[in-house]
């Protein structure tokens, strides 16, 4: 089965980290992980992060980046739309009151719920949210 991989899955991927090998393994047992447009935008804020907080050189970034277009143009992912659906569902969950579920995890909680896919991630606060909306998130531990 298909995972829709959470844009902390992806920046371990691409970038070193204490998480990377997990992220890697994960990853290339994959056939094509899913990911969103709104991973792509995501993926991009933590990369110029990381350079505003000097863990990683511009010229690093740019090769980082590049690989991960290569690899979205490349069909190494399925990536899949945001649409209004999943901003009434993001919505609906945030609008439920019970949870601190944030707005772009409540986003990437629906897209992968509508698609029916496990979502991957090594945030705890999404994590958590997905376990509150009986979703069968996986989670990467350092």
């Amino acid at each position: 089965m298909t995972v829709y991989v959470d844009t902390s899955v992806l920046v371990a991927y691409y970038c070193p980290e204490p998480l990377s090998r997990k992220a890697d393994a994960i990853l290339s047992g994959q056939l094509r992980p899913a990911v969103s447009a709104l991973t792509e935008v995501e993926f991009y804020s933590a990369v110029s992060r990381k350079i505003r907080e000097k863990a990683l050189a511009r010229k690093d970034a740019a090769r980082i980046t590049s690989k991960f277009m290569g690899h979205l143009d490349g069909g190494y992912y399925s990536v899949l739309s945001v649409g209004i659906d999943h901003y009434r569902l993001a919505r609906d969950w945030i609008g439920m009151f019970r949870f601190p579920l944030r707005t772009l995890d409540a986003l990437h909680l629906a897209i992968a719920s509508s698609e029916g896919l496990e979502i991957v991630t090594s945030d705890p606060g999404l994590y958590k949210s997905a376990k509150a909306l009986s979703l069968k998130p996986i989670f990467l531990e350092p």
